[in-house]
């Protein structure tokens, strides 16, 4: 028939199209899940978790926490670092953040950190910090930082160097001073009353060295003490305002009596009129720094599970371990191996809306994040495109 092409040519340019068809779909089922937002790196081949929507909080969650109209709104503070400098981030890491590998320095990183807390409903920051010239200039920064962003501060005062040895009493004494007179009277501190002080370690110190601080600065500062058992506090409960309790690495589901011991704990602190802050984790890794506990995170559901339980024990805050311990890979800070889950989840409880974390991510373009894989086979398409279209240019 006149103007057709032989069968044979009509077979050869519908098998090239499917091969492009193929190659097509090959394409977009390997970018999908990175243009979702998906979190990348190891966490691709874990096991996700039955119930891994972060939006499906337990009811415990729901019952417990008081409603935006409710009198007495829980505080959601994260545990947030200032240790920073660019070489921290060659010791002992495996994971990065999504802005970069930043210094603490950086005022325009703090304000991205500060903006994204807030948005996800986290309500301040418990920063670590002692008095040294850098991190006094560091707080003052980000003390400008939070106030112009109607953000909360407290303080842990590290008790221990980083041998995890205790410090003179000399050196606690001067940091609590500088506090006390820096930043008494300021707001963005005040929290419960009066500027909150966690003291890191106080588990390491005599009942004398912790009466010597407590009565000069308790009238000041609200005070907490850091112990790890209900029996240890009940010992010193007196001589301070409440307890902080730092515990980063259980396992919702597997550590004994975890659930309880939180109960049991806020119990004893609030019989002496103390204020409670409970901990809650998304998962933990400090494997490089010796240890042998490796909590997996599971999508958001180790997370999920501790936030429950903390709420379940009555707290008068929740302490999120950590904003960025990366050291420890407790951070819920967006990043490359996990993403914007952990605040996904922080969002979901408390009815906030998670920022986008691939707005932050500067090394890809906005919506979109190809792999090296990703990239190969979108160049091998548009090659094998490429030729197809010429063989059938030829052939007419």
């Amino acid at each position: 028939m006149s103007g057709t092409r032989p069968w044979h040519r009509r077979a050869g340019t519908a098998a090239l199209s499917g091969v492009t068809a193929l190659i097509m779909i090959m394409i977009l089922g390997a970018i999908a899940p990175s243009a979702q937002g998906a979190p990348r790196g190891r966490s691709s081949s874990r096991t996700p978790s039955p119930s891994a929507n972060p939006s499906s909080v337990s009811s415990p969650a729901s019952s417990a926490r008081p409603s935006a109209g409710a009198a007495r709104q829980v505080p959601l503070l994260a545990y947030f670092y200032i240790w920073f400098n660019p070489s921290s981030w060659n010791r002992l890491k495996i994971d990065y953040p999504l802005i970069g590998r930043y210094s603490s320095n950086d005022v325009s990183i703090m304000r991205q950190q500060v903006k994204m807390a807030k948005q996800s409903g986290i309500t301040g920051f418990l920063v670590s910090w002692k008095d040294t010239p850098v991190l006094n200039r560091r707080l003052a920064a980000l003390r400008s930082v939070a106030a112009a962003a109607g953000f909360k501060l407290g303080i842990v005062i590290e008790g221990r160097d980083f041998y995890g040895n205790p410090m003179s009493t000399r050196k606690i004494r001067q940091s609590f001073g500088y506090l006390a007179t820096n930043y008494g009277s300021d707001p963005v501190f005040n929290i419960f009353g009066k500027p909150l002080v966690a003291w890191s370690g106080t588990w390491l110190f005599s009942t004398r060295q912790l009466t010597a601080i407590s009565k000069a600065y308790g009238s000041k500062l609200t005070i907490l003490a850091t112990e790890k058992q209900p029996d240890d506090y009940q010992l010193i409960a007196k001589l301070f305002r409440g307890d902080a309790y730092y515990w980063s690495s259980p396992d919702p589901r597997h550590t004994p009596d975890y659930a309880s011991k939180l109960v049991e704990f806020s119990k004893v602190v609030h019989q002496h009129h103390g204020l409670w802050i409970a901990p809650a984790a998304p998962g933990f890794d400090a494997r490089l720094l010796g240890g042998i506990r490796d909590i997996r995170r599971r999508r958001g559901q180790t997370l999920r599970l501790e936030l429950n339980a903390a709420i379940a024990s009555s707290p008068d805050a929740i302490g999120l371990i950590s904003w960025n311990e990366y050291s420890e890979n407790s951070e819920i800070e967006p990043s490359n191996e996990y993403g914007g889950t952990a605040l996904k989840v922080v969002a979901a409880v408390e009815h906030a809306r998670a920022p986008v974390v691939r707005d932050f991510n500067s090394s890809d373009p906005a919506g979109f994040h190809a792999g090296a894989s990703q990239l190969v086979i979108l160049c091998v398409f548009l090659l094998l495109l490429g030729g197809s279209i010429a063989i059938v240019v030829k052939r007419r």
